[in-house]
C-alpha cells in the first residue's frame, strides 16, 4: 500500500499517494476541531479518525463517505489501532476503552486516577499501559480494570505511550523531555536488558530497574 493518511487541526482528512506526495489525491470533512488520529482498516478502502468533537467515525473511501461513528462524552485524547488486531484503544478524560474496530461495540471501559492521554494495548490483549497528567505510567488489567503496575519517573505529563510490536517492551514520552523505554517483563535478556543472576530473579516479573532513558 503506498497511501498515507493524515488529519490536520483544520479538520481535514487527507490521503497521499506516497510515489506523489506533492498534493492528496482525497480530502475528506466530517470532524469539528482538530483531528486526534486515523488509521487505514486492513486495507485502503477503509479509515477511522478520531477528532476533539467526542467523535470516532468510520469511512469508505470507495463511496467517498461516513459509514458510522461513536460519540463519547469527553473529547477524545488519542487512538491507538495496531496493524492486524481489531481492537481499537480509545482515551478520554480519565478512560481508557477498547472498542471492536469493525462494529464499534464497547468491549471494556475503564477509569484511572488522571486524564489520560495515551494508552497502549498489549498484543495478548490481557492488559494495556497508559500514562496521563499525574506523570504516572500504569499496567491495567483488561479484564478488571485493576492497576497491576505504576511508575513515576517522568517529571512531567505522560504524553504518548507505545508498545513494541513482540510486546516485549514499551516506550513512553514526556512532557520533561524524555523517552523511557520499559521492559515488560524483567528478568529475560532482551536488547539492552541483561539477565541478573538467577538467584536475584522473582519467579513473577519483578518491577524494579526496567527501565532506560533518552532524552
Amino acid at each position: 500500500m503506498n497511501l498515507l493518511l493524515t488529519g490536520t487541526s483544520k479538520s481535514i482528512l487527507s490521503v497521499f499517494d506516497v510515489r506523489q506526495p506533492q498534493k492528496s489525491i482525497e480530502e475528506y470533512t466530517g470532524h469539528n476541531g482538530s483531528i486526534k488520529g486515523s488509521k487505514f482498516l486492513g486495507n485502503d478502502n477503509y479509515f477511522i479518525s478520531t477528532g476533539e468533537d467526542k467523535l470516532m467515525k468510520m469511512w469508505d473511501r470507495r463511496a467517498k463517505k461516513e459509514l458510522k461513528h461513536q460519540s463519547f462524552d469527553q473529547a477524545i485524547n488519542s487512538m491507538v489501532l495496531k496493524d492486524d488486531v481489531k481492537v481499537v484503544t480509545i482515551t478520554y478524560g480519565s478512560n481508557v476503552a477498547l472498542y471492536d474496530v469493525t462494529t464499534f461495540d464497547l468491549l471494556r471501559t475503564h477509569s484511572l486516577p488522571c486524564v489520560v492521554n495515551s494508552a497502549s494495548l498489549h498484543l495478548d490483549q490481557r492488559y494495556f499501559v497508559c500514562g496521563g497528567e499525574d506523570m504516572y505510567v500504569y499496567k491495567v488489567s483488561t479484564e478488571t480494570g485493576r492497576v497491576l503496575e505504576s511508575y513515576k519517573k517522568h517529571f512531567g505529563p505522560v504524553h504518548c505511550i507505545r508498545y513494541s510490536p513482540d510486546g516485549e517492551l514499551y516506550a513512553s514520552g514526556s512532557e520533561d523531555g524524555t523517552i523511557r523505554l520499559w521492559q515488560d517483563c524483567v528478568g529475560k535478556t532482551y536488547g539492552l536488558w541483561q539477565r541478573p543472576d538467577l538467584n536475584s530473579v522473582h519467579n513473577n516479573c519483578s518491577p524494579s530497574n526496567h527501565d532506560f532513558v533518552m532524552s
